[in-house]
C-alpha cells in the first residue's frame, strides 16, 4: 500500500427551514512564489489574447495559451483549481500555458453547477476528462487534415502536435479548423501512470490576487450607480413586522430610500456604513406569529421524542429487541449536540440589477441554477432573462445553498428599479442564518459472548433529520441485529445543510460510543473497528454505502503513521474513523494535559478518496476540515431564549483561536480509483478523535457538544 501526503417549506423569513443538500474573468499568468523575484514573468494580459472559441469550456489563443472555464462554484474548496486541471490533462497542455477563468451560470452548456455535498471533483471526473480528450482528438484530426495524413500516426503533448515524420503544428495554428470538424463519439482517455498534471502540486489560481487583495469576492463587486441595501429582519424566530416609522433613518447622509417587502425593511444608501446606520435608526414594532422557542424547550422536546415511541425505523436489519434480551451486557449513552451558525467570513451579499430586459446577479452563491430559478419565479420572469455571475466565496459551509440573500436582492432591485447590492453585518450574518440543527443521539449495543450483537440508534433533531443514505453507513452490514430509527420536531427556527451534513455530529457519538464499547469489552478500540468491518468486507447489500475493504486500509495507515498505542510521553491518543461523502478516512488525536486541561498537539489524518487530483489542495481541505472539527467540537455554542440567538458576534461566539489549531499530518491511501469529495470528510471524525483522547487522559467520557463546558464540570474547574 502506497501513500502520499496531500420541507424545502418556507418559513416568514423567506429562509428554507431544512434541506437535504449539504460549480469572464479571473486569470492568473504568473506563479505568485516566483512574482517578486527580478526575473518574474509578467502577468499575462488577457484582453491582448485572441482567443478562439473550441467549446464552452476551452478557448485557445494562437500564441498557444489555452483558457479552461471553471463550471462549479468556488468556496474554497479548490474545484477552480482541480476542475480545470482534469481538462488540461486530457487536453495535453502546459499547465504554465493555462488561464482559468470562472464560468458563468449555463445550464444548456454545464451541468451540476453546484458546490454542495463535496461531489464537485467527483461528477465532473468523467465528463471533463472527456472534454479535454475529445478536444485533443479533434486537433489532432485538424492536423491530419492538414498533412494528409492517418490521425493514427499523429500524437499530441504540451499543446503540440506532431507527425511520424516529427512535422509539428501548435494547438493555436489549427484551432480554428479543429472546431470545424465532426465532434468524435468515442476518445480515449489517460490511464493514471501517463498523468503529467493530476496528482502533481498546483497552486491555487486565485493565490496571487487572494493574498494582494484584487476583487474576486462577492463584497468586491460593485458597478456605478449601485446602491447598498441592509435589511432589518424579525429580532426573533416567531415574529413578524407590525409597523415601522423610518423617520430618523430618512435622515441619516447617505441614505436614499426605505422599502418594506414582507416582513422585512431594506434601507437603501449610497455606501455600506449609511445603509447599517439606517437599518439600526428604525423604529419597528414586532408581533408574535408562532411559538418563541427556547434551547430548554428544544431539550425537552428531544428527550421526549428519544424516550418515546414514535420515531421512524430508516433500516433494520435482524431482530434487535431479540439481541438486547439475549445480551450479556448492554451498552445505552445519549449524546446532545447545539445549533451552531455558519459564520462564513465573508457575510452574506449579493447584487442585482433588474430591469424589463434583464436580471443581472452576481456574488457568492453555492446554488446558481437553483437560485435563477427561485428569482424567475419570484419576479414571474422567465429563467432565460437571468444573467448569473459567480463571484469566488469567503467561505460557505451549506449556508451559501439557499440564496435568501440573492432573492431578497432581486426582489429589492425590482420594486426600486435600480441595482442593489445587499450586504449583512455580522449581526445579520449570526442572527439570521441558516443554523445547523439542534441533535440527540441515544445509542444501545448489545454485548454477547465478547461481539457486538445488537445496535439501535435513535436521532431527534430540529426539523429535519438524517439523509436517507447514512443509516447504510457504518456500521451497517458490520453488525447482524441493526436498527436506526429517526423523528424531528419542526421549528420556526430555519435549519439547513452544516459543513457534513448531520455527520458533523453523528460521527462523534457513533465513534465516541465505539470506543466506550471497546473499553467495556476490554479491546483495542482500532481492534474492535477492525473486526466489525470483517462482517461488511464480503457483503452483497447493495444498499452499503461504504467499502469495508477500503476503510480497514485507510485504518491501518492512520494508526501506521500515527504509532498508535505508542505515544510519546505525557500525549494520550483517541481514534476515530468515518465515512461521508464518498470518503473514507481515519484520524488520531494527540492530547496533552497542560494546566489542567486538554491541549490537541497533533492529528493524524489518513484518507481514501482515490485518486488525488490535486495534493497540495486535497492536504490543505483536510487540515481544514480537522480544525473545523475541533473547533467546533470544543467550543461552538448556540443557544436560543425566546426565539432570539444567544449571540451576535464573535465577542459572544467562541471559534478555535489560531494559538489553539494542532498539527494535522494528512497521508493518502494510494489507489487508482476515481476521485471523491474531500471539503466535508476530514470534519465528522475529529470530534471523536479528540474526545476519545481525552477520554485516555482523564477517564472521563464527554457526552455533549461543545467540550468544554463539560470538561470544566467533570473535573470541578
Amino acid at each position: 500500500m502506497k501513500t502520499t501526503s496531500n420541507s424545502n417549506k418556507f418559513s416568514r423569513r423567506g429562509f428554507l427551514k431544512t434541506s437535504a443538500i449539504a460549480g469572464g474573468g479571473i486569470m492568473i499568468g504568473f506563479n505568485l512564489f516566483n512574482a517578486c523575484k527580478p526575473n518574474a514573468t509578467p502577468a499575462i494580459d488577457i484582453e491582448k489574447l485572441n482567443f478562439n472559441d473550441f467549446n464552452a469550456f476551452i478557448k485557445i489563443a494562437k500564441d498557444g495559451y489555452v483558457s479552461i472555464y471553471s463550471p462549479n462554484p468556488e468556496i474554497g474548496q479548490g474545484v477552480k483549481t482541480s476542475m480545470p486541471m482534469l481538462i488540461a490533462e486530457e487536453l495535453d497542455v502546459p499547465w504554465e500555458k493555462v488561464l482559468v477563468v470562472q464560468a458563468k451560470y449555463n445550464k444548456k452548456e454545464y451541468t451540476r453547477q453546484v458546490a454542495g455535498g463535496s461531489q464537485s471533483i467527483r461528477f465532473g471526473w468523467d465528463a471533463l476528462r472527456q472534454t479535454g480528450a475529445t478536444a485533443k482528438q479533434m486537433l489532432i484530426n485538424a492536423a491530419a487534415l492538414e498533412w494528409g495524413v492517418d490521425p493514427s500516426s499523429c500524437r499530441a503533448a504540451q499543446g503540440v502536435v506532431t507527425n511520424s515524420k516529427g512535422e509539428e503544428l501548435d494547438y493555436g495554428a489549427i484551432v480554428t479548423k479543429a472546431k470545424t470538424l465532426e465532434v468524435p463519439e468515442n476518445v480515449t482517455l489517460k490511464k493514471p501512470s501517463e498523468y503529467t498534471i493530476i496528482g502533481t502540486d498546483k497552486i491555487n489560481v486565485d493565490a496571487s490576487k487572494i493574498v494582494t487583495g484584487k476583487p474576486l469576492y462577492g463584497l468586491d463587486f460593485k458597478v456605478e450607480g449601485m446602491l447598498y441595501a441592509c435589511i432589518l429582519r424579525p429580532p426573533a424566530f416567531g415574529k413578524s413586522l407590525a409597523s415601522f416609522d423610518a423617520a430618523a433613518t430618512k435622515k441619516i447622509s447617505g441614505v436614499i430610500d426605505v422599502v418594506q417587502f414582507g416582513d422585512k425593511i431594506a434601507v437603501t444608501a449610497s455606501n455600506t456604513w449609511a445603509a447599517m446606520k439606517g437599518q439600526k435608526a428604525l423604529n419597528a414594532v414586532w408581533k408574535s406569529t408562532e411559538k418563541l422557542e427556547s434551547t430548554a424547550d428544544h431539550d425537552e422536546v428531544l428527550m421526549g421524542i428519544l424516550d418515546g415511541n414514535a420515531l421512524k425505523t430508516r433500516r433494520e436489519d435482524g431482530n434487535v429487541n431479540k439481541a438486547f434480551r439475549e445480551a450479556d451486557k448492554i451498552v445505552e449513552r445519549t449524546y446532545h449536540s447545539p445549533f451552531l451558525p455558519h459564520n462564513c467570513m465573508e457575510p452574506m451579499n449579493f447584487y442585482a440589477n433588474v430591469t424589463s430586459e434583464k436580471i443581472h446577479l452576481v456574488g457568492p452563491i453555492q446554488t446558481p441554477q437553483w437560485t435563477a430559478g427561485r428569482v424567475a419565479e419570484l419576479l414571474q420572469r422567465k429563467e432565460e432573462e437571468i444573467e448569473l455571475e459567480m463571484t469566488r466565496m469567503g467561505g460557505g459551509f451549506g449556508r451559501r445553498l439557499y440564496g435568501d440573500f440573492a432573492l431578497e436582492a432581486a426582489e429589492i432591485s425590482n420594486l426600486l428599479k435600480k441595482p442593489i447590492k445587499v450586504v449583512f453585518s455580522r449581526e445579520d450574518d449570526m442572527t439570521d442564518g441558516i443554523y445547523r440543527p439542534a441533535i440527540k443521539y441515544r445509542i444501545k449495543a448489545s454485548i454477547k459472548e465478547g461481539r457486538v450483537t445488537g445496535y439501535h440508534l435513535k436521532e431527534a433533531a430540529i426539523n429535519g433529520n438524517m439523509y436517507n443514505a447514512i443509516p447504510n453507513f457504518f456500521p451497517a452490514g458490520c453488525i447482524p441485529n441493526y436498527k436506526v430509527s429517526t423523528q424531528n420536531y419542526e421549528s420556526a427556527i430555519t435549519t439547513g445543510a452544516w459543513r457534513a451534513p448531520y455527520t458533523n455530529f453523528l460521527a462523534f457519538a457513533e465513534q465516541s460510543f465505539f470506543d466506550e464499547l471497546a473499553f467495556e469489552m476490554d479491546k483495542d478500540p482500532v481492534d474492535l473497528r477492525l473486526e466489525l468491518l470483517q462482517n461488511v468486507k464480503n457483503t452483497t447489500d447493495k444498499n452499503i454505502e461504504y467499502s469495508g475493504e477500503r476503510m480497514e486500509k485507510t485504518i491501518q495507515l492512520a494508526v501506521e503513521k500515527a504509532n498508535w498505542g505508542n505515544p510519546e510521553k505525557g500525549i494520550y491518543q483517541g481514534f476515530a474513523a468515518y465515512y461521508s461523502h464518498n470518503t473514507h478516512v481515519a484520524e488520531v488525536a494527540e492530547i496533552a494535559v497542560e494546566n489542567g486541561l486538554p491541549v490537541v498537539k497533533r492529528v493524524i489524518a489518513a484518507v481514501d478518496c482515490g485518486i488525488v487530483v490535486n495534493p497540495t489542495g486535497a492536504i490543505n481541505q483536510i487540515q481544514g476540515g480537522v480544525i473545523d472539527g475541533i473547533g467546533h467540537a470544543m467550543y461552538g455554542d448556540f443557544t436560543f431564549d425566546k426565539g432570539t440567538p444567544s449571540a451576535k458576534n464573535f465577542d459572544t461566539y467562541r471559534l478555535i483561536r489560531m494559538k489553539e489549531t494542532p498539527e494535522v499530518d494528512v497521508h493518502f491511501v494510494s489507489n487508482e480509483l476515481s476521485p471523491t469529495g474531500l471539503g466535508e470528510p476530514g470534519l465528522p471524525p475529529a470530534g471523536g478523535a479528540v474526545s476519545n483522547a481525552i477520554f485516555k487522559a482523564f477517564q472521563k467520557r464527554l457526552y455533549n457538544q461543545p467540550f468544554m463546558p463539560e470538561i470544566a464540570a467533570n473535573l470541578n474547574l
